[in-house]
């Protein structure tokens, strides 16, 4: 029988996709507030891999990831996305944009090994965690290299986001060992 162990906390990532600049300013400041200072950013990407958005976010969409300064629980993933969503529906009120959904977050987390990212959607590889959120290991570290599954989204399969999520765990490495020194 192996014994239980405490969990590391991880790296707070989110995944912040609009057509609109200012959407994802106000995400960006909204989350800062609540979740605290963002330590990484990505370029901002351009969200070409689908059209599933299309109809309901519009064309042209940028995509660009935060990672957040304080390390966090894995076990707060839930209510890390029920917030996100209490954002994205806020954004779609107070906003006079067309679109019925103009901001998407998706928070997720980073560790050494992987990528999680929240999902209110059952699939077959979800993992069921509470108040109707999912959990997806999306990516995982291997070999010196980020590595895909057989439901990895297309645009998570890019070069240019492995190299930020392994910029975001280079610093996760750092602060582990910054805090255990």
């Amino acid at each position: 029988m192996g014994a239980i162990a405490s969990y590391r906390r991880v790296l707070l990532i989110v995944a912040a996709f609009s057509r609109y600049p200012d959407a994802l300013q106000w995400a960006r400041e909204q989350a800062e507030i609540e979740w605290g200072p963002i330590v990484l950013e990505s370029d901002l990407f351009d969200h070409a891999e689908t059209h599933y958005y299309d109809a309901s976010m519009g064309t042209g969409l940028k995509k660009t990831f935060w990672a957040f300064q304080q390390l966090v629980d894995p076990g707060v993933l839930p209510q890390l996305k029920i917030r996100a969503n209490a954002w994205e529906d806020e954004y779609k009120q107070v906003s006079v944009c067309p679109e019925t959904r103009p901001l998407n977050l998706d928070p997720g987390y980073l560790t050494e090994a992987k990528l999680v990212l929240a999902s209110t959607k059952d699939r077959d590889h979800r993992l069921y965690l509470r108040d109707g959120v999912y959990a997806e290991g999306t990516l995982y570290f291997n070999e010196g290299t980020w590595k895909t599954r057989p439901w990895t989204y297309p645009d998570y399969q890019r070069a240019d986001y492995h190299e930020f999520f392994t910029r975001c765990r280079e610093y996760l490495r750092r602060r582990y060992k910054e805090d255990s020194a």
